[in-house]
């Protein structure tokens, strides 16, 4: 079986945990990177034994030699990355946030799709061990049925205005940085929700600082979910159904430690490592796709990407915060 051929576009600090991931996959060949400046590039393919470092996008994008590229930009340059990277006939793993908005999500899903190219948002919590245990259990009925599910992610932020955390003009805010993994999770357990209420804390920048989320399901379930720049907090998840509960604990977009207890037994925990830096998994997830000739994942499809994107759109306008590039439009 031939390698797959990735490149890498970006050379920030998830680059370097993607690169350092994929070295583990035996049918993967790192073969490219590109970087706005040669020097990046180059230091960056010596540190991976790169062949090709490019000192721009453009030349990644048009490399021959590379099959899926992909994109560790901030999330404020997925949509323009993505569209360069498909228009240069590559396949495409985006990191999340998949886009600033669903109209620019929406976008780069239509291109995808006429091109005949794969692409997949970037959602690696759903492809590690221990999450994929919990998908199992939950999809086994373990849990029995989930009516309520929590998370929070949250870590203190000193304030600056001039970064991309802050930063309005470079999709700042607590929901696309954090809060996408909670709204992630929340569908992953019990779908997208029939119903979203929500608060917001700003920022002086008029990013949102803190944002909570509660969703309504028509079969009565709920959720959850709080994201900020506030305090260093636990960062767990919490399911709970009607034969048990089940809790993801420290860190729960890492899916190492999960405790589980179902009715009439004791709690057990379940310790689940992984190799490397984890990233692995989505990347193979992303191979196994291509060879099989399908242009989305059936576990993290282009349907429910833009579905969480028009969520999160809503939240942010119901408390009126928008980007420049909505303004523009």
């Amino acid at each position: 079986m031939d390698p797959i051929r990735w490149g890498i576009l970006s050379t920030g600090n998830i680059a370097n945990q993607f690169a350092k991931g994929l070295q583990v996959l035996d049918d993967a060949e790192l073969v490219a990177v590109g970087s706005r400046s040669q020097s990046s590039a180059d230091e960056f393919a010596k540190k991976y034994d790169i062949p090709h470092s490019h000192g721009s996008y453009e030349a990644l994008a048009n490399d021959p030699d590379v099959d899926v590229i992909y994109i560790g930009s901030p999330h404020s340059h997925h949509h323009e990355h993505m569209m360069l990277c498909l228009n240069g006939g590559k396949h495409i793993l985006c990191e999340k946030a998949f886009t600033l908005t669903a109209a620019e999500a929406e976008e780069c899903i239509n291109l995808a799709q006429e091109k005949g190219l794969f692409l997949m948002e970037a959602m690696w919590t759903r492809f590690l061990p221990g999450i994929v245990k919990l998908r199992e259990w939950l999809a086994d009925g373990k849990l029995g049925k989930v009516e309520y599910f929590r998370s929070e992610f949250s870590f203190h932020g000193t304030f600056n205005p001039e970064h991309r955390l802050w930063n309005p003009e470079l999709g700042g805010g607590a929901l696309l940085d954090l809060g996408v993994y909670n709204v992630a999770m929340a569908s992953m357990v019990l779908g997208v929700p029939d119903s979203v209420d929500s608060h917001i804390l700003k920022a002086p920048t008029g990013v949102d600082r803190q944002t909570t989320m509660f969703f309504k399901y028509d079969d009565g379930a709920a959720a959850t979910l709080m994201c900020s720049f506030t305090a260093n907090t636990p960062m767990q998840a919490l399911i709970i159904g009607d034969k048990g509960w089940a809790r993801i604990e420290h860190r729960f977009y890492e899916g190492k430690q999960i405790t589980r207890q179902i009715h009439g037994q004791d709690a057990e925990v379940f310790e689940v490592p992984y190799e490397s830096t984890g990233y692995q998994h989505e990347a193979a997830e992303v191979m196994a796709c291509i060879r099989a000739g399908k242009l989305e994942s059936d576990i993290m499809p282009l349907d429910e990407t833009l579905a969480l994107m028009k969520l999160m759109d809503g939240v942010r306008h119901q408390w009126g915060i928008s980007y420049p590039v909505e303004q523009q439009g």
